[in-house]
This record gives structure tokens, C-alpha cells and sequence, in this order.
């Protein structure tokens, strides 16, 4: 094995003890959580949330819950899904995130398997899915609605829950000082892995797994108060732990999103400090800027090419640690004005700072963001790291990597190229699967993450790939398809890339065309096509996206390179099963859709 790298941390805490510091070192904040209501933003100021979860802690003692019982959210982000979970971890309860997205069955699965007692519904539809799986799930007592509205039988408001909980709260007049009494190697969530084959499995992260994630977190990321957007699922420990905990414990209100839609609108509104979010948005940013340059004619064309040539050119030398000269000092800040700076007023002109994780980033977007003044610190964990294992720190950025270790959290790389990681981050195990646990940890407490990596000398990771996601061709050849498709992503004509050929003679590309690009361009063509099924049946247009998509495949050695492409008609969807809920292609899944086309492609005479 090549070396271990990390630092010491102290002892863990908890997140209770996380959560009542908060309150009292940020209380005098305009506020810690703000939510649209009625068009306009709502805030709700640290004493309140104070009060707010105290109230739901005394309405979830009432029902009888005991230390260790399961509390299901399944919901969209807002302020009702934090004060539950902070009243869930002040009862010392377990909470049981899911995503709103899943069909009935799957909530079902996970709901019984859990063995939650309580579930609290964002909407009167996720109500629904769980109406019409109840019966199956025998240990649930309570279904909790956040919306007001009509009530179903069997259902409780959240807000007469509150009222409830208030009227109770004297009877806990020290319910502060026995949520302290938790411990960090209690349980404080269940969070079920979406995972790309099989059933999702449960992984218990301990008060000590995230809250020693949070600490070492910060003392990473200088966050000093300001605001941020909340928009990634909750339900997902990326978000719930840099989103949710670390931004409360750091003295950032957090502002939710009303929408995945109202996103780039309220970017505006709100003009966020920090963000956290997947590589995804930043690659629609990237490919929304190099469109309005390329669509705008010759000279502004001319003029986005040399001020990203610069702002490179710049960034070479600030990476390296070099002085540029007063030429390129002067020709970055003339680049700046004519071109960063417009693109920072259109994310709301205040950012310090983003972190970036869930899946690796381009590293010629994260060059293009950090030459332009928004820094995008991208990290890498895994839900069963509570999640954070590396990130890059805002003084020392390197492109392409995703950081050191924090503090405390130890990372090596097995002879076979997979990452382990070791630390106070590391899950106690999958709840009801000791067999898997085994798997996933071995006796020196290693976690396996199933990635393939490497680390540098300066102690930064780089991510290779997946280590079950590695192609093996017939001809013996290793390919890592991830940084591949990643090529592919900042093209405007191209949405979503999967490359497949294991065991196959060649490796081919599977193609989602970014429709809204495709249509305009066709159009500029007097191509004519019905619908978007049509329109990718025009050989012109398929000509065209795969031009394209051999434009990014030019340093590729040559059995790494796609030989053949697949133009399909539509995105990956969680409907259909093909992406996870963190929106992870599911590439089996993938395959078997379109195994057809798929035969028929390779049957075809190489190219």
C-alpha cells in the first residue's frame, strides 16, 4: 500500500451539543433559517428555532418515543425538515432522511426496514404514497403533514404537532440538559444509500461520525457567518452535513430554495456567500457562458475567448506561486471587467467562496471559475464518511484534485489503486448487515470506498474513477470512463454522456443531446422534426452531436477513445430508474434499457 496521510483531531462531540452552542453563539443574527412564504422570504431567527424545536422534541416525547426510536422526513428541503431533525436528535432519537422523489414502494422498503415509528410528509402527495403502503409498514404509529391544508384521517398537522408539543414542554423542563446527555458513539441518522444495484442499505452515522466532520469542516472552511442557498436534497449527507449543520454552526443563514426551477432566480435574490452543490450546476453555468459568448457574434466571441485565455494565463502563475507581469496584471484586470465580472453579477455578485462534491468536477471548470474570482473548493466523501474525507483549501486550490485529507481523517491507497479512508467520519456499519459491514470495513478500520485513486506529494487526492465502474476490454485494456464523460459535459450541445465496452472489443459513448441547443441549431439548418424523438433520427443531427462529442477526444490514447455513439432520445430520469436520486447514472440500468441498440452498434463493422 502507498502511504497513509492525515492529521490528529480531538475527541468528537455531538450534534446536540453542536446545534445549542449555535443558538447561543448566533442568536443575536438577523436570522438562522429564512423560507419563501407567499412570495416573499420568511425568516426565523436562532431564539425561535430554539423554541420551535423544543416544542416538536415535547411532541415526540409525548407520543411515547424512547432514545433510539426511528423518525422518518420525507421531504423537500425547508425549515420544518431542520427543526425535526434537531428535535429528533434532542429526543435522541434516530432520524430516517428519505428522498421525496422515491415511488411509494421504495419509501416502503425503507420505512420497514427502519422500522420507523413516526413519518413526517412534506405535502399532502407524499402523504399519499405513504397512505397507500401503510399497511405494510406494521411498526409506523404517526404520519406527520408539514403543508397546511386538509387533513386526511390518520394524518396530524405539523403546526397543531407544534401546538401540542408546546403545551407538553413543561413537563421536560430539562430537556436541554438530557439532550446533552447524548453520547458520539450514539446513533443520530439512518441514511439509506441510494446505491446502484440491489436494495438501498441503511448506513449508521453516529453523533461522533458527523459531528467530528463539522468541526474538522470548519476548521477547513472559513466560513465567518454570511448567507447560503440550500437546494440539494437533504436527504443526502453532502447537503444535510455542509448545508445544514456545518453553515448553522458557522453562523450562515440558510436560505431554501423554493425550487429546483426558482434556483438561478434566487441566486439573485438572495445573493448567497457560499454555496454547496454538485458539479452539475457548475457545468450548466460553464456551458451557459461559453453559449452566450459563442451565440453572440464574432467580436464577443473574440473578446470571452482572450479574457478566459487570460484569466488561464493568470491563474498559472498564482497557482504556481510566480509574479505574472505588468502586461498579463493588467490584461486579467481588463478581462475581469470585460468578462468575470459579469459572469460573478449573474450568481448575485457576493460569493467567497463554493465547495463542490457528490461527483468529480472538470478540472477546466474548476480553472475557469477560480480565474474568474469564484472558487470552487470541490471535496470527495461518501455517505458512510458522514461524508467529507478530502477537500481543497481555499489557499491552496489545485485543480484537478480533490484535496487533502481533513483533519483527523487518514486516507491510503491499496495496491489495486482503491482508496481507504480511516477516521471518526467512518460509519459505525449498515444497519441489519453485518456481512456487508465486514465487507465495507476491514479490521484495522479501513473503509473500502470503491474508488480508484492516487495521492500526490503533496498530500492531494486525485480521483481516478469508480472501482466497479473501470471498463476492461476484450483486448485487456483499462479505461476510467468518468474523467471521459466529464470532457464531454461542458460541450453546450451535449447534456449527458455514458460510456460503456466492458468485455466489449472497443468502447462506445451513449449520448443525450442538450435538446434545447439541438432544436435551435436545427432550425438554423431547416431541419424540421416533430418531436425530440424525430429529431435525433435525422442523420444530420446525429452527425452533428457526434462532432461534437469527438471534439473533447483529442488527447485520449487511442483505445481510450469512444469508437461509436448512441444519439438517444431523452435524459436519464429517476422515474425510469436510471439515475439514483443524487442523480448518479445507474450505468447496469443504463445498459439494460438500451441493450438493443446497444448489440446492434457493436454488431455493425468497426470503424
Amino acid at each position: 500500500m502507498n502511504g497513509t496521510t492525515g492529521r490528529a483531531l480531538g475527541r468528537p462531540g455531538t450534534l446536540t451539543a453542536l446545534f445549542f452552542a449555535a443558538i447561543r453563539r448566533h442568536r443575536e443574527l438577523p436570522a438562522a433559517l429564512r423560507s419563501k412564504v407567499d412570495g416573499s422570504w420568511r425568516a426565523i431567527r436562532h431564539d425561535e428555532l430554539l423554541e420551535r424545536v423544543r416544542h416538536v422534541h415535547a411532541g415526540f416525547r409525548d407520543l411515547g418515543l424512547v432514545p433510539g426510536d426511528r423518525v422518518a422526513i420525507l421531504s423537500e428541503n425547508r425549515p420544518e425538515w431542520a427543526i425535526t431533525d434537531y428535535a429528533c436528535l434532542a429526543a435522541r432519537c434516530v432520524d430516517v432522511p428519505v428522498y421525496p422523489t422515491l415511488p411509494a414502494q421504495q419509501i416502503a422498503y425503507i420505512l420497514r426496514d427502519s422500522g420507523a415509528r413516526v413519518v413526517c410528509c412534506s405535502t399532502a402527495a407524499q402523504v399519499e404514497k405513504v397512505l397507500e403502503i401503510r399497511d405494510a409498514v406494521p411498526a409506523l404509529e404517526q404520519v406527520i403533514l408539514f403543508d397546511e391544508g386538509p387533513i386526511r384521517d390518520g394524518v396530524r398537522s405539523f403546526r397543531e404537532f407544534e401546538r401540542h408539543g408546546a403545551a407538553a414542554a413543561p413537563r421536560w423542563p430539562d430537556w436541554e440538559a438530557e439532550a446533552l446527555e447524548a453520547e458520539p458513539d450514539d446513533l443520530a441518522t439512518l441514511i439509506y444509500t441510494s446505491g446502484t444495484t440491489g436494495d438501498p442499505k441503511g448506513v449508521m452515522l453516529t453523533h461522533g461520525n458527523i459531528a467530528s466532520n463539522v468541526v474538522a469542516a470548519l476548521d477547513v472552511l472559513d466560513l465567518r457567518g454570511g448567507e447560503c442557498l440550500s437546494f440539494l436534497p437533504l436527504s443526502h449527507i453532502f447537503e444535510r452535513m455542509v448545508g445544514h449543520y456545518t453553515m448553522l454552526h458557522g453562523g450562515v443563514t440558510i436560505s431554501y430554495a423554493t425550487s429546483h426551477e426558482t434556483v438561478a432566480a434566487e441566486l439573485l435574490e438572495i445573493r448567497p456567500t457560499l454555496l454547496a452543490s454538485v458539479p452539475r450546476l457548475y457545468e450548466k453555468i460553464y456551458a451557459r457562458v461559453v453559449e452566450k459568448a459563442t451565440g453572440g457574434g464574432a467580436l464577443t466571441r473574440a473578446i470571452f475567448e482572450w479574457a478566459r485565455a487570460t484569466g488561464l494565463k493568470h491563474l498559472e502563475y498564482r497557482l504556481e506561486g510566480t509574479p505574472p507581469s505588468w502586461a498579463l496584471r493588467l490584461g486579467q484586470r481588463i478581462a475581469d471587467l470585460l468578462v468575470f465580472s459579469k459572469l460573478r453579477a449573474g450568481m448575485g455578485g457576493r460569493f467567497r467562496f463554493c465547495v463542490s462534491g457528490g461527483a468529480p468536477l472538470n478540472p477546466d471548470i474548476a480553472r475557469f471559475f477560480l480565474a474568474a474570482g469564484l472558487p470552487i473548493l470541490e471535496g470527495y466523501g461518501l455517505t458512510e464518511t458522514s461524508p467529507v474525507i478530502t477537500v481543497n483549501p481555499l489557499e491552496r486550490i489545485k485543480p484537478g484534485t480533490v484535496g487533502p485529507p481533513l483533519p483527523g481523517v487518514e486516507i491510503r491507497i491499496a495496491d489495486d489503486g482503491e482508496i481507504l479512508c480511516r477516521g471518526p467520519n467512518v460509519m459505525r456499519g449498515y444497519f441489519g448487515k453485518p456481512e456487508a459491514t465486514a465487507e465495507a470495513i476491514d479490521p484495522d478500520g479501513w473503509f473500502h470506498t470503491g474508488d480508484i485513486g492516487e495521492i500526490d506529494a503533496d498530500g492531494y487526492l486525485r480521483i481516478t474513477d469508480r472501482k466497479k465502474d473501470l471498463i476492461v476490454t476484450a483486448g485487456g485494456k483499462n479505461i476510467a470512463p468518468q474523467p471521459i464523460e466529464a470532457l464531454l459535459k461542458t460541450n453546450p450541445f451535449i447534456a449527458n454522456a455514458v460510456m460503456l465496452g466492458d468485455k466489449r472489443r472497443f468502447p462506445i459513448m451513449l449520448l443525450v443531446p442538450n435538446f434545447e441547443r439541438v432544436r435551435a441549431w436545427a432550425v438554423t439548418e431547416q431541419i424540421a422534426a416533430a418531436d425530440d424523438e424525430a429529431l435525433v433520427e435525422v442523420p444530420a443531427v446525429r452527425e452533428k452531436i457526434e462532432r461534437e462529442a469527438r471534439k473533447s477526444f483529442r488527447d485520449l490514447a487511442q483505445y481510450e477513445t469512444p469508437k461509436k455513439f448512441l444519439v438517444l432520445p431523452r435524459d436519464f430520469t429517476i422515474a425510469s430508474g436510471e439515475l439514483t436520486p443524487k442523480m448518479s447514472v445507474k450505468r447496469k440500468v443504463v445498459e439494460q434499457h438500451w441493450q438493443a441498440s446497444i448489440d446492434a452498434l457493436y454488431a455493425e463493422e468497426h470503424p
